[in-house]
């Protein structure tokens, strides 16, 4: 499927599949695709259901806050709020959406632990393809030593620059350490 075209409902066919659930049975994967009504109609949320299962209270124990705010800089950091959108954090943490694709910026030091806990990185870099997969990790390889080079130069440090420039001309040759 292209990334213009979107996903259907696999229940009702009529709107866009928003929830992706995966399950294994037996060893064996099976992929569904449902909008938000049919799978609400369906009870996949019904482990959210819940008073006690609130998104606010999902999120708060992976950003580190429980529902309750702890302290007036904890406060502060939940008002915090998207210049573009006017999005707060405080909406993020109670929905788990975010306003617009700038609160990734505006929220960036709140996110980036979340994230970090979440995937264990926070810039994605998603699946490698299983053809090219080799090219991709060195050219990737590059680009980072390239940005580390830069920051080096930009920090003045010319002798660690000059390392990686040595290091990023060893795997452009095919000579990788």
């Amino acid at each position: 499927m292209s990334e213009q075209e979107t996903q259907m409902c696999q229940r009702c066919g009529q709107r866009a599949a928003h929830v992706h659930f995966s399950r294994v049975v037996n060893g064996e994967k099976s992929d569904r695709f449902l909008c938000e009504d049919c799978a609400r109609e369906e009870g996949a949320f019904h482990f959210m259901l819940g008073p006690q299962f609130t998104v606010q209270h999902v999120l708060g124990g992976l950003i580190g806050n429980g529902p309750q705010m702890a302290n007036r800089e904890t406060q502060a950091a939940f008002e915090h709020s998207c210049p573009h959108c006017g999005y707060t954090y405080r909406k993020f943490a109670e929905s788990g959406r975010l306003g617009c694709d700038r609160c990734y910026e505006a929220f960036q030091n709140e996110l980036n632990p979340l994230i970090l806990r979440l995937h264990g990185r926070v810039q994605h870099r998603g699946k490698l393809p299983q053809r090219g997969a080799h090219d991709l990790s060195v050219r990737r390889e590059l680009d980072s030593l390239r940005e580390r080079m830069s920051e080096a130069i930009k920090r003045e440090a010319f002798e660690e620059a000059a390392e990686i420039r040595d290091q990023i001309r060893r795997i452009e040759g095919g000579q990788a350490e």
